[in-house]
């Protein structure tokens, strides 16, 4: 749509809470429930595991089905989002997510024995390729709908929402698992989903300038080509643009390399603390609630620190800043955790290490949309598929260790990655301008 038929069409008067301000809600709403499904069934593998007569090497099968499909849809999932626009998107993704969630609670009333493994890998792995477009169709929403320099913000703030939604996780399952069961406790965490599903569908829009309650003075807010422009299809030229360009790769390659860290404190703490640290299932429900909700403290204070930071030194120089800083400090963290004799004194130190890492999601996001603008949803694609294969070659390395109750290789091997992820930020420029000519000039 062009700035004319913007200005075109008529306008209602200006609200006194902005439309984009709802849209983000809604986007943060989305990422609270995709990490309290996926955080659900970690919670649940401890009463699975002897009751489906299952390992932990077995679970982290589960675990890898559901990274494997989040990761395989990661890219094409962008350039869905950019082809059909994030309001359908997400109509359907949740759907799908839904009924996989479901499924998982239900197989075992139906099947037994390697057939019910099957399904539920199936289940995991169907949950995933629903999950994987979420985040890059979030970042090309963010960048249709708020101003370059609210990127960073918008970014952290999101992230705080998914590691709500995995604090809540072992507040909400693990009580209700010891009063009802696995079962029950998965099918009751996951109704809700439907409402805002719904009420999304019915909602958005995918630009400011189709929403029909967007004033004039929210879009002069705003860029003109960001207000009134569509999602676009995107030609092979531009992806093939994407997937060679350097910063678009040094951020994966980093990202990839911090995220076998995240995936090893989202993952697998609350089964650290039963098997290593001995603790309670309820015990274990309440302390694997501290590192995910340090984390979203973190994950928005990175946020906003990466927006002053920004505005003080420039793009390249203030988005680096924090990981330069914070991930060294986490892997110095998880050092000290299984290093430390107090077992509480050790759920701090994991604590603090994931809030470390998610100071970053603020910064790794923005400088990825920096990148590739109007192209943002593919190429956060790009940068969650390097995240996820951190994930999906980390969970079964952390599954056989943890089989071997070797947990201090698990998190050593997390130290080392933390460093070099922190050390690719010194060749990273979002603002390269060369990148984002090249990009502009394809077709």
């Amino acid at each position: 749509m062009t700035a004319a038929l913007v200005q075109a069409v008529p306008r209602p008067a200006p609200q006194r809470v902005r439309v984009r301000r709802k849209i983000y809600l809604f986007l943060f709403a989305f990422g609270f429930i995709a990490y309290l499904q996926h955080a659900s069934i970690t919670i649940a593998g401890v009463p699975m595991m002897p009751q489906l007569g299952m390992n932990e090497e077995q679970l982290s099968w589960l675990f890898d089905a559901f990274i494997l499909g989040y990761t395989i849809m990661q890219f094409p999932g962008g350039l869905l989002g950019q082809r059909f626009g994030a309001r359908l998107t997400f109509v359907v993704i949740g759907l799908v997510a839904f009924a996989a969630m479901l499924a998982t609670p239900l197989a075992p009333v139906l099947f037994t024995g390697v057939t019910l493994l099957v399904v539920l890998l199936t289940a995991q792995l169907i949950l995933g390729l629903a999950q994987g477009p979420i985040f890059p169709v979030c970042a090309g929403v963010f960048e249709a709908w708020f101003r370059p320099v609210r990127w960073p913000l918008v970014q952290g703030v999101q992230s705080m929402g998914l590691q709500l939604g995995a604090a809540v996780a072992p507040l909400l399952i693990a009580p209700l698992m010891t009063a009802f069961g696995w079962q029950r406790a998965l099918l009751w965490t996951t109704l809700p989903a439907l409402a805002v599903i719904g009420w999304w569908g019915w909602y958005a829009r995918n630009t400011p300038a189709e929403h029909p309650s967007v004033s004039a003075e929210e879009l002069a807010e705003l860029a003109p080509t960001s207000a009134g422009s569509a999602p676009q299809p995107m030609s092979w030229a531009r992806a093939w643009t994407l997937l060679k360009d350097r910063d678009v790769l040094l951020l994966t390659v980093s990202y990839l390399f911090m995220n076998y860290v995240y995936y090893l404190l989202s993952t697998w703490v609350f089964l650290y603390l039963v098997q290593e640290r001995h603790f309670t299932v309820l015990e274990s429900g309440l302390l694997a609630a501290a590192p995910p909700l340090a984390a979203a403290v973190g994950a928005g204070v990175g946020g906003y620190m990466a927006t002053m930071l920004s505005a003080r030194f420039g793009i390249r120089g203030g988005l680096r800043i924090i990981p330069l800083l914070s991930l060294p400090a986490a892997g110095l963290l998880q050092f000290l955790a299984v290093d430390a004799v107090n077992a509480y004194l050790a759920v701090a130190a994991l604590a603090l290490c994931y809030a470390c890492v998610e100071l970053n999601e603020g910064p790794y996001w923005a400088a990825i949309m920096h990148v590739a603008r109007t192209d943002s949803m593919a190429a956060s694609g790009i940068l969650n598929t390097g995240g996820n294969i951190g994930g999906l070659i980390g969970i079964p390395i952390i599954g056989y260790l943890a089989h071997h109750h070797a947990w201090t290789s698990a998190f050593l091997l997390g130290t080392a990655l933390a460093v070099v992820s922190a050390a690719a930020w010194l060749l990273v420029d979002p603002t390269r301008s060369a990148a984002r000519g090249v990009l502009a000039m394809q077709p």
